[in-house]
């Protein structure tokens, strides 16, 4: 089979790139995927999203056994199907701050990175006009959908809560301003989820006559000739097929693209002789750095009053601040989140729905960097997932700062009118204590990357054009090459990655 682009992975980023790639008729793009088409329809109910994972469209790794969570071995959900996450996730879109992207900056070099220039890109993604008013020419086709009388009462109170404390009111998470209370922006039309396949691999791009869209093929290896990738080796319904392109990009995600890499035979070196796959390209840092954010799961309340069910997806409002301080500005250190819902993390019963709530709480800019590596040359050889979970200090503080805003809020009065008592964490009376609630406390927020990052020096596995360094013709688009987390989720940051590509390689053609 020959093309003149192949997409590695149709999620987020592979099903924007596709779109975005195939629109010059003349060019031939090949979207290959290893799951199938999204057909589930708990996928498109919003109230649905917790129960999605763990389903046969989940690829569901584990992690190793993290010393920081008290050993615990974490499901890290993640899409298997057109769509990918975007079809799994909770719906929240958050841009991120100012700050997250100047530290990509300066990790580039490139100014490209920052947080003034992505806002072309962001608006080319985002439709933000309601279910009855005339869409903007110039907006995109995910919509950003900001909640009104949908809003819990709970979450409500919640927003009263922090804004009493001294939290700034936002109208959203999207305009730089991030540390403050508002509901979250959802990407939600009619009720009903968007993913980004539905938002950009519609029927007239499907129908396009330059774009195939391959399902059920997982790229095995990828070799090479020279300084240039020359076959894609997949695995499909019936058998090996083997893909020739002018042109790959790697758009597997976090996970999957760095472990694509290290099967050809590019990576560090000893992990490919761990895993008895012969190193043609020896790359350090492929692996490395992986990141990724935690929620404590939760700091939790009994009601006095029966709590309806969320009309939205359960965790409705995000308030991000600076550790210690409910009325300091700047870039966010910390987030307590408001689950309507009775949100705990395996470790801990939790109560029936209806009769309880969670404050979940976090930390945006994590500082523990873990890695992942393969442990074996075959795709049935599983993936060794260490994120090394609150291994510093920084992380360990911080996390007590966000634990103890939690509190802080919970305990307002203007949430009294739901909270009968706190049933979790109870009297911590050391620090030890707190610690060990955290360990057994925190979940993962579905937002790991970093394992392909970008950068000027000499380790970083990709440039600022996001090309390998190594190779002329193959790139990573995908939460892989960012170089640091955004404060919030990082959906909208991959679109931004992906769209920020898709010109530059127009432009440059």
């Amino acid at each position: 089979m020959n093309t003149d682009i192949a997409i590695i992975g149709g999620g987020s980023a592979g099903a924007l790139l596709a779109a975005q790639l195939s629109e010059e008729p003349t060019r031939r793009v090949l979207l290959i995927e290893a799951g199938e088409e999204a057909t589930d329809p708990d996928i498109w109910n919003p109230a649905a999203w917790p129960a999605l994972q763990g389903r046969s469209y989940d690829w569901d790794y584990r992690t190793e056994p993290q010393a920081g969570t008290a050993g615990r071995v974490h499901h890290w959900a993640r899409g298997r199907m057109i769509g990918g996450s975007s079809c799994l996730h909770a719906m929240g879109y958050m841009r991120g701050h100012p700050g997250d992207f100047q530290a990509w900056v300066e990790a580039t070099g490139d100014s490209r990175w920052g947080w003034d220039e992505l806002q072309s890109a962001f608006r080319a993604i985002e439709d933000r006009s309601s279910s009855d008013e005339k869409k903007d020419p110039e907006a995109g086709p995910l919509p950003i959908y900001r909640p009104g009388e949908e809003v819990s009462p709970l979450a409500r109170a919640f927003i009263e809560a922090g804004a009493a404390l001294g939290l700034p009111r936002l109208d959203g998470h999207n305009d730089g301003r991030m540390i403050g209370v508002t509901p979250n922006s959802l990407n939600i039309r009619k009720g009903r989820r968007v993913t980004v396949a539905d938002a950009w691999l519609t029927p007239e791009v499907r129908g396009r006559a330059n774009l195939e869209i391959l399902t059920g093929a997982r790229a095995r290896r990828i070799t090479m000739d020279g300084n240039r990738a020359r076959r894609i080796e997949l695995v499909g319904r019936d058998g090996p097929i083997d893909v020739f392109s002018d042109l790959v990009v790697l758009c597997a995600g976090a996970l999957e693209s760095p472990a694509l890499l290290m099967r050809s035979g590019i990576g560090p070196s000893d992990a490919l002789k761990t895993a008895g796959v012969d190193c043609l390209i020896d790359m350090p840092d492929i692996g490395r750095h992986l990141q990724d954010h935690l929620l404590g799961a939760g700091n939790l309340y009994a009601t006095r009053k029966h709590l309806p069910a969320s009309r939205l997806q359960h965790s409705e409002s995000m308030a991000y601040m600076r550790a210690g301080d409910f009325t300091a500005t700047g870039q966010p250190q910390i987030v307590v989140g408001c689950g309507v819902a009775p949100i705990v993390s395996e470790r801990f019963q939790a109560p029936d729905a209806g009769t309880a709530y969670s404050l979940l709480f976090g930390i945006t800019h994590p500082t523990s960097r873990g890695h992942l590596q393969i442990s074996g040359p075959e795709l049935a050889d599983r993936l060794i997932i260490d994120p090394a979970y609150l291994q510093t200090g920084d992380d360990r503080k911080l996390f007590r700062a966000a634990l103890d805003a939690a509190r802080t809020i919970g305990q307002a009065d203007e949430l009294a009118e739901w909270r009968e008592r706190e049933l979790r964490p109870g009297a911590l009376n050391t620090t030890a204590e707190i610690d060990d609630f955290i360990a057994n406390a925190v979940i993962t927020h579905h937002h790991p990357c970093g394992t392909c990052r970008m950068g000027k020096d000499d380790g970083a596995v990709v440039n600022s054009d996001l090309r390998l360094k190594s190779l002329d013709n193959l790139y990573v688009v995908d939460a892989s090459v960012m170089p640091s987390l955004t404060a919030g989720p990082i959906h909208a940051a991959v679109l931004a990655i992906a769209q920020t590509f898709a010109r530059t390689l127009a432009a440059s053609a």
